[in-house]
């Protein structure tokens, strides 16, 4: 096994290095060996001053790991001993001004593991459309965008809110549809279009709930929804803007090609609140670098006011970071009653 890096040519701990790899197990890893690994990993970690994000997906290994140049030196050296992986790929290398995860020695993300966990109340009882699950996602992937309306009008008729529907059942389905592409069961191309008749879908939902009696609200605040650069789902942005319209919101909406042009936009425009989205089909944890630069972005375009910043997509969906991990105001794990929470630390702001 040969690794080849130029890392860490300078040594003052004030600086703060980063360095994200791939690399292959040697040998499929139980739950029981992956939490020892991190035990293990933490501990050493933690000595050195060293935070960072490990993901574990299928036999492969993702890793961030960030600190100061002499600690993060010690770590590289041992994980290129360590015999338990193989094929290992420096993708990033570079000097940072802030951590990334400051709150942890090493944080820990397994999709296999994920999908059986017991702690969580959510696991332990699902909810009552949990069912509806996989039936809805095999149908978006089929394109059958007839028989999805149908399943949500029935479901509607049983009673459930609209954003019932959307949290415990379109969100799901989103989650399921990008484990059957991670799991090459389906194309992208059948993941983005079954995503889109998701969010048409949202959309009916959402519409018949406001002709169902709900009334429009006047509300002061606007807001900004944007995809983060370069994501093609878009499946919340667009049923966010229903509920932000729905509650009397100025809404706009971007697909910026970069964090600058999202930037000069919040400039241009002041709003009150930006909500930035990732996927909800895919996990996207090397996305997170990147969303957090936005973020700081977004907080320099306005510095004379205040604006709430909010992120959403899979990775926060299921809890694998927050919103300090990118240094937001708030971290969606669903669409529904953002603009509730959202309104709330826009008047939390204008009093201070």
């Amino acid at each position: 096994m040969q690794v080849q890096t130029g890392f860490v040519r300078t040594d003052p701990d004030s600086l703060i290095g980063c360095l994200t790899y791939q690399s292959r197990a040697v040998s499929r890893s139980t739950e029981s060996e992956l939490e020892q690994l991190v035990s293990q990993a933490r501990r050493r970690n933690r000595s050195l001053g060293v935070t960072g994000m490990l993901l574990y997906d299928n036999g492969r290994f993702l890793q961030t790991l960030e600190g100061p140049p002499r600690g993060l030196k010690q770590v590289w050296s041992s994980i290129c001993r360590d015999q338990r992986h193989c094929d290992i790929e420096v993708l990033t290398e570079h000097m940072v001004g802030s951590r990334l995860f400051s709150d942890w020695d090493l944080l820990l993300y397994s999709r296999e593991d994920a999908s059986c966990r017991t702690s969580r109340a959510s696991d332990l009882a699902p909810h009552a459309l949990a069912h509806y699950v996989p039936g809805m996602a095999q149908l978006a992937l089929d394109g059958d965008d007839v028989r999805i309306n149908a399943r949500l009008a029935s479901v509607t008729e049983q009673g459930w809110s609209a954003d019932d529907i959307i949290s415990h059942l379109i969100e799901p389905v989103a989650r399921a549809m990008g484990d059957a592409w991670l799991a090459d069961q389906c194309s992208e191309f059948e993941l983005t279009v079954g995503l889109s008749m998701l969010q048409l879908a949202g959309h009916a939902v959402r519409s018949h709930a406001g002709c169902a009696g709900a009334t429009l609200r006047r509300s002061r605040y606007s807001i900004l929804l944007a995809t983060a650069p370069g994501e093609p789902h878009m499946l919340s942005t667009a049923m966010l803007a229903d509920q932000f319209t729905d509650a009397g919101w100025r809404v706009d909406m971007a697909f910026p090609g970069s964090k600058e042009a999202l930037a000069n936009q919040i400039a241009q425009q002041g709003h009150d609140a930006v909500d930035i989205a990732l996927s909800d089909a895919l996990p996207r944890p090397r996305a997170l670098l990147e969303l957090r630069e936005m973020v700081d972005y977004c907080r320099k375009a306005t510095p004379d006011n205040l604006v709430v910043v909010s992120v959403g997509g899979r990775m926060f969906a299921e809890a694998t970071a927050t919103a300090a991990t990118v240094g937001a105001d708030h971290a969606r794990r669903s669409v529904g009653g953002t603009c509730v929470r959202l309104a709330q630390l826009i008047r939390q702001g204008r009093s201070l």
